[in-house]
């Protein structure tokens, strides 16, 4: 399987999945006309590296805002991460967000609620 790479753009974040190193990075906001046709080719990598490697994978985060559409999106590779962490898999998110975007931490402590994989949540100013 190759790395994944999608460019950042006023709607949608940047999205880098490493598949030699097991990190995907995601980056700004994201509230694509589409979120579909951005999110699937991730997920579908998502799910391809869990089924084909043993490796560890982590997901690091700093997104500023999502709308309903990504936050359904972020739901399933998450998801997807759970179950393979229930399998015994490696996996662990990390979200980084800053203080004065309150919004933005609440929603990674509701995504943190529903996964019992390691989920770090770090406010950029006490980092």
């Amino acid at each position: 399987m190759e790395n994944l790479q999608i460019d950042r753009t006023n709607s949608s974040p940047s999205i880098d999945a490493d598949w030699d190193k097991g990190i995907i990075r995601m980056q700004g906001d994201s509230y694509p006309e589409n979120s579909f046709e951005l999110f699937q080719p991730l997920i579908d990598w998502v799910a391809a590296y869990l089924r084909q490697t043993d490796r560890p994978l982590k997901l690091e985060l700093e997104l500023l805002y999502l709308n309903t559409s990504s936050i359904r999106a972020m739901m399933d590779i998450f998801d997807i991460m759970e179950e393979a962490y229930r399998q015994g898999k490696s996996v662990a998110a990390s979200w980084s967000y800053d203080a004065a975007n309150e919004r933005v931490g609440q929603l990674a402590d509701e995504f943190k609620e529903d996964c019992s994989f390691p989920f770090a949540i770090q406010d950029k100013a006490s980092s």
